[in-house]
């Protein structure tokens, strides 16, 4: 079926393939599907429920018949589109959905059942009485529907697929590298402007390749390759083919997806964010079907992609065709298959005009119906009524053009109908700085396309603010595609509206009788526009079949939601670099080589890894090393990293009345130079996050938070600070980067810290709880006087450039004074001796009430969360309650997670009285302490309760007591 000449094939480039085992041969330049066509392969994929066959309907992207498997094994790739998959040497193409083979399915036994299997069968049918143990449907008919059902499968290995993630910024984007998008880009780039030009094909021009036209005097395609290549001439150019735009968003952020022609070591595919300061979209047009019974048939196929095929990729796409259609579309179409020496068995146009192609032509009217497994006739019913049956192998239909409008429904924009085209159009303005142009804007001819696309851009550049002189369009002249509407062909029997699901005339109709009467019920009831189609063909036509079974117009009956991505997207793609190390991110601080020269065990907390405990010659496990670092700062002085601490900068006008807001407490009175504990609630009363808030001028706070929720709580104040509280003129920013933090505690620490401080301090200048600027070595820094170890303490952070020297320093001069540098697993044990929390007891179920923080909570109910945290249900006594707890008896060991019981109560879920939220051993007082939650807890000081921890069978006896073990006045940290 290969023609003789013609096309923009490279006939000296063999490309030998395979499909389903059998050797095929195609050139360089076609698609799997061109070349199948090529060699004469018509049924190529199976329906996903009837089992029906299926050939190639179209030549692009919106492709729902020709769903191919891409290789073997673990890389194998199902549910590729043939239509826009490059040939290449080598490549193994399957068919799928098929048993044994795709010309013989022995579940093709579901069609002689398609009465019973209409939409909605499996909720109606599949509910039914009890087999022993189990429903019917869950033993018996979903299994076998699950097998049935579905299009390819994924293999189970991992693919190793080599993706990357990349980022771009332009003036101007173009979507679309057919006529408008080429002379739009062309327009900016000569103007100056640094123009980004993406398109899904392997080939720029869009449709001019597949037409015979001029332009300017040459071949459309000619013109095409040459505006191409003066584009690539130019440095302020990027010419992206292979890349299909996704997905849009907010703020001109677009995303993309790139293939790569297989190299080795190179990656198969890029996710790219491109960041445009203005977009023209030329995404073209997609040509509908016409529903008329068994249009689903192999042999029956868009008139457009019909001259797509012959004239770009020189295959003939049938021996014998018949060609229908109401515009001139179908006289293209039948003109360019008598030039290739197709022969046109008939032309039907549904309109009443003359026709000047010698062919048999019937005006004013229908193809009714297709007959043959595949087409093998076709039955044409006259305007007086009577019936011709022509026999033919292919059948090219076209009820007109819809404008691809997906992409401009991506921020819920919604397409408006325009009555002159029969078609939806984009609304204006539904993307800021996008500016929909050529046929995805209504503009069907070749010459309107070249202006649209001028202009678009011209329009661009004036925004940009970049002088650009109007070039002259050239001249080209094609048929209008504009057509009638003719969207379902009269007559008995089953018409298909989306071929990919199945989903016919009767099937929208039954949804409307069933009420299912909203667009959007009708699409989960009946599949309609799932899967990779997502209604690119049959959309419109489903939209006017559910119209007239409800009494509406089409645009009363609306659109479903467009949701990115516009064409299916592999997950690892969008995940690309998320593999191995790179599943999450690794942060780490500026002093992390000086852990590491230190021998430290590392350890995630959140995003981060921070040291957890260093050993030191002579210990062997991490309990030695982490006792030794408690003691330590007890009796010198100890250095700790803590950098990882959110720290998110508050500053305006409002930023006092703002922190009032978002907190339980008040911050608006706290004085310049002092530091404030602070907790933070959500909407439903439940604690979010501790920390600090310090004032470091009337209109300038900065914010701690705990490490994991630095994020959370930063989404959270954004939130407030944009939607909650917009009257008030604030800014945030989070500075956790910008400085490295270390903090300095044991009765030593002041006197370690005056030895590098270029002004030294007392305890007069700087009290507990106070914050300000200070310097080292000239650089300026900031110290807080605030302790999560119950010691004389602070914290002190520098630019983060500097936070690897100043942390070496610290820890060299502690260890001069028999100090030295802690892990975690040491702050864990100094913070549980003095009853401090962590996201151990914040976590997400927690009151202020229940930790015992109730009295932070300020009278107003002007705070995140007020009204929620004083519900009843919130302060209820019965309550579990932060306590301390310590072994009494023989065994002494108590675990985080173990459940408490009343000492001689029986061991059960329903007796259950709390459980133990942390533990630690305390060096300093020999023996365990924990904090847990326990009902009524404050109420039953000195009452021994049962530890019971099944998993690691521990049983304790141990003592409820207040949960400061050390130093209970306070006296060393305010000293």
């Amino acid at each position: 079926m290969r023609l003789g000449q013609g096309g923009q094939i490279n006939r000296d480039r063999r490309v030998d393939f395979t499909f389903d085992g059998h050797a095929y041969q195609g050139f360089e330049g076609d698609t799997v599907a061109s070349a199948l066509l090529a060699n004469g392969a018509r049924t190529v994929a199976r329906s996903f429920k009837y089992h029906r066959p299926r050939g190639i309907l179209s030549a692009g992207s919106e492709e729902p018949n020709a769903l191919v498997t891409l290789g073997r094994g673990a890389g194998q790739e199902p549910n590729a589109r043939a239509t826009m998959v490059e040939l290449r040497d080598g490549l193994q193409v399957f068919s799928q959905n098929a048993w044994p083979s795709v010309g013989f399915d022995a579940l093709e036994v579901n069609d002689l059942m398609s009465p019973f299997l209409s939409a909605g069968f499996y909720y109606k049918t599949f509910i039914g009485p009890r087999l022993p143990g189990a429903r019917l449907w869950e033993r018996v008919f979903e299994p076998a529907i699950r097998r049935a059902a579905g299009l390819g499968r994924l293999s189970c290995d991992p693919t190793g697929m080599v993706t990357e993630k990349a980022f771009a910024f332009c003036d101007l984007l173009v979507i679309g590298a057919g006529p408008t998008g080429l002379m739009a880009a062309l327009t900016a780039a000569e103007a100056g402007a640094d123009v980004i030009l993406v398109d899904e094909d392997f080939l720029p021009g869009g449709r001019l390749n597949a037409e015979v036209e001029e332009i300017d005097g040459q071949t459309a395609s000619g013109w095409a390759a040459d505006v191409t290549a003066r584009l690539a001439a130019l440095p302020n150019v990027r010419l992206m083919g292979r890349t299909a735009v996704i997905g849009v968003y907010d703020q001109g952020t677009y995303g993309a997806v790139q293939k790569h022609p297989p190299a080795p070591g190179a990656p198969e595919e890029t996710f790219w964010r491109i960041a445009a300061k203005r977009c023209v979209l030329a995404a073209g047009a997609i040509e509908r079907p016409v529903a008329l019974v068994n249009n689903d048939r192999p042999g029956v196929m868009l008139a457009g992609a019909v001259r797509t095929y012959v004239n770009r990729y020189a295959a003939a796409p049938g021996r014998r065709a018949v060609v229908f259609g109401a515009s001139d579309e179908a006289h293209r179409t039948a003109a360019d298959l008598i030039r290739a020496g197709v022969h046109v068995a008939a032309l039907v146009d549904a309109r009443d005009v003359p026709c000047d192609l010698d062919v048999p032509y019937y005006r004013n009217a229908m193809v009714e119906s297709v007959q043959g497994r595949e087409v093998e006739s076709v039955l044409i019913r006259r305007a007086d009524g009577s019936d011709d049956r022509v026999q033919a192998d292919l059948l090219a239909m076209s009820g007109g053009w819809n404008p691809n409008v997906h992409l401009t429904c991506h921020l819920n924009g919604r397409p408006v109908w325009n009555d002159d085209l029969n078609a939806f159009l984009p609304t204006p303005d539904a993307v800021p700085g996008m500016e929909p142009a050529g046929s995805c804007n209504g503009a069907l001819t070749t010459q309107a396309c070249l202006t649209a696309g001028r202009d678009a851009a011209l329009q661009a550049l004036s925004d940009l603010g970049i002088n650009g002189a109007a070039p002259d369009v050239p001249q080209a002249w094609d048929a209008d595609p504009k057509a009638q509407p003719l969207w379902v062909v009269p007559g008995k029997g089953r018409k298909w509206i989306d071929f990919q699901n199945d989903v016919t005339t009767k099937d929208i109709e039954q949804a409307a009788r069933e009420n299912f009467r909203s667009v959007e019920h009708m699409k989960r009831y009946t599949t309609q526009g799932m899967a990779t189609d997502q209604g690119k063909t049959g959309g419109v036509t489903a939209l006017s079949v559910l119209a007239d079974a409800t009494g509406r117009s089409i645009p009363g009956t609306g659109t479903t939601t467009f949701r990115p991505p516009f064409s299916p997207v592999h997950i690892g793609t969008l995940g690309a670099g998320g593999e191995g190390r790179g599943f999450a991110p690794e942060r780490f601080t500026a002093a992390y080589p000086v852990h590491l020269s230190m021998g430290a065990s590392m350890v995630e907390a959140g995003l981060w890894f921070r040291p957890s405990y260093y050993l030191r010659d002579g210990e062997k496990t991490w309990r030695q090393a982490c006792d030794r670092e408690a003691l330590m700062v007890r009796d010198t002085v100890g250095v700790c990293d803590v950098s990882t601490l959110g720290k998110i900068d508050v500053q305006g006008p409002d930023a006092g009345a703002f922190l009032d807001f978002v907190y339980a407490g008040t911050m608006s009175t706290l004085k310049v130079g002092r530091v404030r504990y602070g907790l933070m609630l959500r909407e439903d009363g439940h604690v979010k996050d501790d920390g600090t808030c310090a004032r470091l001028a009337d209109d300038h706070f900065l914010v701690s938070t705990t490490t994991a929720a630095a994020g959370d709580v930063m989404r959270h104040m954004e939130f407030a600070a944009q939607v909650l509280r917009p009257d008030l003129d604030v800014q945030l920013v989070s500075v956790t980067e910008h400085w490295a933090q270390t903090a300095i505690a044991g009765p030593q620490s002041r006197d370690l810290l005056n030895d590098i401080l270029d002004t030294p301090i007392t305890s007069e200048d700087w009290p507990f709880m106070a914050c300000g600027d200070v310097s080292v070595g000239g650089i300026p820094a900031r110290l807080f006087r605030i302790s999560f170890s119950g010691e004389h303490a602070y914290e002190i952070a520098v630019p983060a450039r500097y936070g690897e020297s100043l942390f070496r320093q610290l820890v060299s001069k502690a260890e001069a004074r028999g100090g030295g540098a802690y892990g975690t697993e040491a702050l864990n044990v100094l913070r549980v001796e003095k009853g401090l929390l962590t996201h151990a007891e914040l976590d997400g179920r927690t009151t202020a009430y229940d930790l015992n923080l109730n009295q932070m909570m300020k009278k107003a109910n002007v705070f995140i969360g007020a009204a929620a945290a004083r519900r009843d249900a919130m302060m209820d006594p019965d309550r579990p309650r932060l306590v301390g707890i310590k072994p009494v008896g023989a065994v002494k060991q108590i675990t985080a997670g173990a459940h408490l019981f009343e000492a001689d109560a029986e061991v059960s879920r329903e007796t259950s009285q709390g459980t133990v939220s942390s533990v630690a051993f305390s060096p300093t007082l020999g023996h365990y302490v924990g904090l847990a939650l326990l009902k009524e807890g404050p109420e039953r000081m000195g009452e021994t309760v049962r530890l019971v921890d099944h998993m690691r069978g521990i049983t304790t006896l141990c003592e409820v007591c207040p949960t400061t073990f050390f130093d209970p006045d306070g006296g060393r940290a305010r000293g």
